[in-house]
C-alpha cells in the first residue's frame, strides 16, 4: 500500500474517485458533487484557509488501484482552545481493512502533530458543522444533502484505532402527512397573536439584511456552546451564493421582537434526491437533467439545517410561532412530505426537546469522535449546553 499526496489535477480527480468506487452497488449512497468537494480545499473557495490549513491524500494497493482517502486539516481560530490543540479529519473512505485505515489515520495524526495538534476530531469538515460531519452509526436511509453516509464498518476502524465518542448527533424525520400535535399549534397561535412578534421567510433582494441578521441570532444564541466563535459574514453570503439554485426562500424564516432579530429556521429542499442521479458531475447534460428534475417536483424531502434563539427567548415559544409560518408555507406545497431535522448533539438538550414537540421521530445517529495522541491523558467528552442559557444572558 502506498500513500500519495494530493498535490495536483490527478490525484485531485483520483481523491473525488475513491469515494465513487468504494460505494459502487450502493444504491443508497449519494455521490456529493466533484465541484462541492473540490471547492472545500481550494483557498479561494474556501473562507475557512484564511485561519487554517488543509491536507489530503489518496491510497492506492499493490496493484495501483485506489483504495481509500483522507483529508487532515486546522480551524486555528477553534484549535488552540481545547485543553489540548486540536485538528480535524475527514472526508475518509477505504476499503474494510484495518492497515489501511489505520495508516490513513496515521497520515493524519502526524501532519497535524507537526503543526503542534495533541488531538483530532473525526469525521469532520473543514467548514461549518452543518456539513460532512459526523460518522453515521444508526439510520442507513437516505441521507438528506449535506448529511454524511458511511459504510457500517467504518464504526470499528475508527475505534479501534483509539477515537473515543466525543458527542453524539441525533437526526429526527417528521412526517409532513400528519397533523402536528394539538398542544404544539396552542402555543403557535397564542405567539401569533402578540403584536411584539413578526416573522418574513428570506428574500433575495434583501439578502444582506438577512445575512447580518442571521449572524446576530447566531452569535447570541451559540455563546454558550463549547469552543464558540463568532460566525464570518463571508461563510454565509458563500454558503448563499452557492446554494441559491436549490434554495426556496419561503423555507428560510426569521422571527423578530420589536424588529429585532431573535430566531431563525434554515430549511433546504434534499436536493440529494437530484443528485442522486448525476454521479457528482454537473457537465451541460446534467445541469438540464437537473433543472427537469427540479421542474418534476423529484424533490420530495427538506432537510432543516439549522435553527436558533436568542437565549432571552428561548421557552418563550417563539420555535412554534415559525413552524406555524412553516407549515402554512409547506401547505402550498403538498409534493413535500418529510423534514429531516438535523442534526442535535447531546449537548443540546433543549433542541432535542424542540424537536419531540412537533412530532419528529428519531432517524439517525451520527458520532463525532476524537483521538487524543497522548494515551496518558484523561479524556473530557464535549460539554453540554447549560439549561439556564436564558438566564445567564439576562444576568450578563
Amino acid at each position: 500500500m502506498k500513500v500519495i499526496e494530493v498535490t495536483d489535477k490527478k490525484t485531485a480527480r483520483e481523491f473525488l474517485e475513491a469515494g465513487k468506487i468504494i460505494y459502487k452497488g450502493d444504491n443508497i449512497w449519494v455521490c456529493p458533487l466533484d465541484a462541492e468537494i473540490e471547492s472545500i480545499f481550494d483557498p479561494s473557495e474556501n473562507v475557512f484557509f484564511k485561519n487554517g490549513e488543509a491536507c489530503r491524500w489518496i491510497m492506492k494497493d499493490e496493484d495501483n488501484k485506489l483504495i481509500g482517502r483522507v483529508a487532515a486539516f486546522i480551524n486555528k481560530k477553534k484549535a488552540f482552545n481545547f485543553d489540548q490543540p486540536t485538528g480535524g479529519m475527514g472526508f475518509f473512505e477505504c476499503i474494510n481493512d484495518e492497515k489501511a485505515a489505520f495508516t490513513l489515520f496515521d497520515k493524519c495524526k502526524n501532519w497535524l502533530s507537526e503543526r503542534g495538534m495533541e488531538a483530532m476530531d473525526g469525521p469532520i469538515n473543514f467548514g461549518e458543522n452543518d456539513n460532512f460531519w459526523g460518522l453515521l452509526v444508526e439510520g442507513y436511509t437516505h441521507p438528506a444533502y449535506g448529511m454524511p453516509y458511511n459504510k457500517p464498518y467504518y464504526k470499528d476502524l475508527f475505534e479501534k484505532y483509539g477515537f473515543k465518542f466525543y458527542f453524539e448527533q441525533v437526526s429526527n424525520h417528521l412526517d409532513l402527512t400528519k397533523p402536528f400535535p394539538e398542544r404544539f399549534w396552542k402555543i403557535a397561535d397564542w405567539i401569533s397573536k402578540k403584536i411584539e412578534y413578526s416573522f418574513e421567510h428570506l428574500d433575495f433582494k434583501n439578502a444582506e439584511k438577512y445575512i447580518a441578521d442571521f449572524k446576530e441570532v447566531y452569535d447570541t444564541a451559540w455563546a454558550f456552546h463549547e469552543n464558540f466563535t463568532p460566525i464570518d459574514e463571508d461563510v454565509l453570503r458563500k454558503i448563499l451564493i452557492k446554494a441559491k439554485s436549490i434554495i426556496d426562500p419561503e423555507m428560510i424564516w426569521f422571527a423578530y421582537s420589536e424588529g429585532k432579530p431573535i430566531a431563525f429556521l434554515i430549511l433546504f429542499p434534499d436536493v440529494n434526491q437530484i443528485l442522486k442521479h448525476l454521479n457528482g458531475k454537473l457537465n451541460l447534460w446534467n445541469k438540464l437533467k437537473f433543472l427537469y428534475l427540479k421542474k418534476k417536483k423529484t424533490m420530495t424531502r427538506g432537510r432543516i439545517t439549522i435553527m436558533g434563539v436568542v437565549p432571552k427567548f428561548q421557552k418563550s415559544g417563539i420555535e412554534s410561532g415559525i413552524f406555524y409560518n412553516l407549515q402554512k408555507v409547506m401547505d402550498t406545497k403538498p409534493h413535500y412530505t418529510e423534514l429531516e431535522l438535523s442534526w442535535v448533539g447531546d449537548f443540546n438538550p433543549k433542541m432535542r426537546a424542540l424537536h419531540e414537540s412537533v412530532g419528529a421521530v428519531f432517524a439517525k445517529k451520527h458520532i463525532t469522535y476524537r483521538k487524543l495522541f497522548n494515551d496518558e491523558v484523561d479524556f473530557q467528552r464535549s460539554i453540554i449546553i447549560p439549561r439556564d442559557t436564558k438566564e445567564k444572558a439576562i444576568n450578563a
